[in-house]
């Protein structure tokens, strides 16, 4: 028998408490170490690996896990080796997990019923680890070396401090061991608590200069829909990260575990969802975004004049197994540039002051001029997208899996790529970045209804294709420039775009409301009568929470309310199966009276613009 590949970890039962940039994944018991998840995190390096607890005499056994903030979760266990010989238990273990950023803080209350004091030796051992996040989501452990002097241990720039009053800390193999010995009084309580302090000055990112200031929305008279916005608005507040030099301007981090950072689309698409809840996030991250656009041509990093970075790391990021190397700075998406107008356009119609949008016209006008200059990387005539490198991404879009841009009989489509949906930011960014322009007095907005004129007559001849499903938008143009003919979600990001007219849109949105296309939790990726559908696919047939959420968002924006009701109805829905807490992505497998929707094990959570669907749908709803 072969020994199985490193795989990426399963996320699906694991217990997260977070405040970007920390996080620390447990199993439901409290305990890390069982899992390859597991962990304690600072930034983008697993700092400690495993935590175990022992209670001399006793063995722990889990009867809860509560977590009312994404900073906060208590787990409770009984200790009936140290009880008394009756039924009930009479002697518990209550452990306050907490997360800051920067810190990780676990208080344990002993509590007792007896009539006599109990005598207890506990002992916390703690595993260092220190393993890049990029070896732990390939499934692979750290081995690097590290030193401890007491009070901190390091391994190269990472350290963390160990603190742990009235405990004796000792160094035990390749652990750390915490032992206290405390008296529990009759019928009271004894308390112990420790704490790591973590730091890594090779941070690119950190905790914003001040909190969210998010507004209440009306949430109907489904008080589900309520339930749904408040943990959603609490896990935005803990994916909330700054650049160190301007930390008053926050962006939502992509999500747990991999992604506590800066990524273009998604941080635009969170904002975007977000925005009647959170005004002030988009203004914020534009500048961010801002700061870091290109100004030259660079095949290596993807850059370009006026494009909108993908993703920013403090190291070069590998992808053990899947052949992508990435610099630290990687311009690789073919979306975050028109999406980025879009949001500027959001931000003045939420009421952006004029300076402010002032402030960004040159980013305003370098991001048209990439669409117009850049956009079109092979001369197809659509904004399109190729790796130039062979170890970048080889999708650029939203959907970057390998196997994402599929034909009906599952062929995979030969690059470059020109998707359907990056056509209509496009076409939505030079409408209303031209609306812009005229709004501030200058030039340029004629020539930019021209191209969206010329865009949208090009779309209608060259992407509208006619299966056994229906007339709909490809998903894309191939190489060769031929209609790639899958019917996919893809067609629900062009609705409210302007892209298409009102029966186009109303014809979309009928097809995405279809069985093939609705899940009854949402809208899957890819319709059920293509060869590659598979509900388990992370491209190719499962539901994306924030992919459905655009359509609702168009679909509200072109007048189709009630189509927009209905498809949030669903992940009203799925987001009551999943404790309000909706991950990244789940199984596209059609919804069975009675049950409850399948997770995608591997799927992130929080996510944040998961996190954000529940801002357009609860505006769906009210």
């Amino acid at each position: 028998m072969t020994d199985r590949p490193h795989l990426q970890p399963l996320l699906d039962d694991a217990v997260i408490v977070l405040d970007a940039p920390t996080q620390v994944w447990s199993g439901r018991d409290g305990l890390l170490g069982s899992a390859p998840i597991h962990g304690v995190f600072h930034g983008d390096v697993r700092h400690i690996s495993a935590v175990d607890l022992a209670v001399q005499g006793t063995d722990l056994e889990s009867i809860g896990c509560s977590s009312p903030t994404p900073q906060h979760v208590r787990f409770t266990d009984v200790l009936r080796g140290i009880d008394d010989a009756g039924a009930d238990p009479k002697v518990r273990l209550d452990r306050d997990r907490t997360v800051t950023a920067g810190r990780f803080t676990e208080r344990l209350r002993f509590s007792s019923h007896l009539e006599d004091a109990v005598e207890i030796a506990m002992t916390v051992r703690v595993r260092p680890d220190f393993a890049p996040m990029q070896l732990v989501k390939a499934g692979l452990g750290g081995d690097r070396d590290w030193t401890w002097d007491g009070e901190r241990c390091r391994a190269g720039e990472a350290s963390f401090a160990l603190t742990a009053p009235g405990a004796e800390v000792s160094l035990d193999g390749g652990d750390l061991v915490v032992a206290w010995r405390e008296t529990i009084p009759p019928r009271g309580a004894a308390e112990l608590s420790w704490s790591a302090d973590l730091d890594d000055p090779t941070l690119v990112v950190t905790t914003p200069g001040r909190a969210a200031e998010t507004r209440r929305i009306d949430t109907g008279a489904d008080p589900r829909v309520a339930r749904w916005l408040d943990r959603a608005t609490a896990d935005l507040g803990a994916l909330r990260l700054a650049l160190p030099d301007h930390p008053d301007d926050a962006f939502y981090a992509a999500g747990a575990p991999w992604f506590f950072t800066l990524f273009g689309r998604d941080s635009i698409w969170a904002a975007r969802l977000a925005l009647a809840s959170d005004p002030a996030i988009a203004g914020s991250t534009l500048r961010v975004l801002a700061r870091l656009q290109g100004t030259t041509v660079d095949p290596q990093s993807a850059e370009a004049p006026g494009k909108i970075a993908h993703e920013l790391r403090s190291a070069e990021l590998s992808l053990p197994g899947e052949g992508v190397l990435l610099p630290p700075l990687y311009y690789g998406t073919v979306d975050a540039t028109p999406l980025w107008v879009c949001l500027v356009a959001d931000a003045w119609d939420a009421g952006m002051p004029e300076h402010d949008l002032r402030e960004l016209l040159p980013a305003l006008r370098a991001a048209l001029d990439w669409m117009v200059v850049h956009g079109d990387a092979s001369g197809s005539g659509f904004i399109d997208y190729a790796d130039a490198t062979g170890h970048g991404l080889a999708n650029q879009g939203w959907k970057d899996s390998g196997d994402s841009i599929q034909w009906r009989d599952g062929r995979l489509a030969e690059g470059p790529i020109a998707l359907s949906e990056v056509q209509g930011y496009a076409y939505e960014a030079a409408v209303r970045g031209a609306a812009l322009l005229d709004g501030l007095g200058e030039t340029g907005g004629d020539a930019l209804r021209s191209w969206a004129a010329d865009l949208r007559t090009r779309f209608r001849e060259a992407y509208w294709v006619t299966t056994p499903e229906g007339r709909y938008p490809a998903i894309a143009l191939d190489a060769h420039g031929a209609a790639v003919d899958t019917l996919t979600s893809n067609i629900g990001h062009l609705i409210g775009t302007g892209l298409l007219d009102a029966d186009e849109e109303r014809g979309c949105a009928e097809l995405l409301l279809g069985d093939s296309m609705s899940s009854g939790y949402g809208i899957r990726t890819m319709s059920t009568d293509a060869v590659g559908y598979w509900p388990l696919s992370y491209h190719g047939g499962s539901v994306w929470t924030h992919d459905t959420a655009i359509a609702v968002h168009g679909m509200l924006r072109a007048g189709l309310v009630d189509e927009a009701r209905h498809v949030a109805a669903q992940l009203l829905d799925l987001a009551e199966g999943f404790d309000y807490r909706v991950p990244e992505l789940h199984s596209g497998e059609p919804r069975v009276p009675g049950g409850a929707p399948v997770p995608y094990p591997a799927a992130c959570r929080p996510q944040a613009w998961s996190a954000a669907a529940a801002v357009v749908c609860a505006e769906a709803l009210r």
